[in-house]
């Protein structure tokens, strides 16, 4: 059995999502993305850029605060069990995007073009998905990473 999750990103991932994602975690991933990368449309151009780089525009803390959101979609993912290597590439995005657009005036290109939050959300569910697509047991604690939620009080 599987999900009936779509996402708005007209993400093309091989495979099919396993029935047991949390489906209202993917729609929360994909709209802290979509404010992000993808919330405003460039006026003549069709370009969509989101609110990093505005925030971008901010001298260090506007990156910093972008990134501190995109941290989000990774502690998401992992949430879901997507492999470690899956958060390594996530991370790595981040990394880029926060450095990257913290070089002035460059920046600012990097932050509307880059979409590391995008990127991640179409790494995460193509993780997903190639879980299902190989039919292994859904046992990958080994590659998978355990986070504990206690339930508020």
């Amino acid at each position: 059995m599987t999900t009936g999750f779509e996402s708005r990103f007209d993400v093309d991932y091989d495979g099919e999502l396993p029935a047991s994602v949390d489906e209202a975690a993917l729609d929360r991933m994909e709209t802290v993305a979509y404010v992000l990368d993808e919330s405003v449309r460039v006026p003549g151009i069709g370009v969509r850029i989101g609110l990093d780089p505005f925030l971008g525009a901010i001298p260090v803390a506007g990156d910093l605060l972008s990134g501190a959101f995109s941290l989000y979609i990774v502690a998401e993912s992992a949430y879901l069990g997507v492999s470690f290597r899956t958060l390594v590439e996530m991370l790595a995005n981040i990394t880029f995007d926060v450095v990257g657009g913290s070089v002035p005036y460059v920046g600012t290109v990097v932050d509307a073009l880059w979409k590391a939050n995008k990127r991640n959300v179409t790494l995460t569910l193509a993780d997903l998905a190639e879980a299902v697509e190989t039919d292994e047991p859904d046992d990958r604690s080994d590659t998978a990473v355990d986070i504990p939620v206690e339930p508020a009080d």
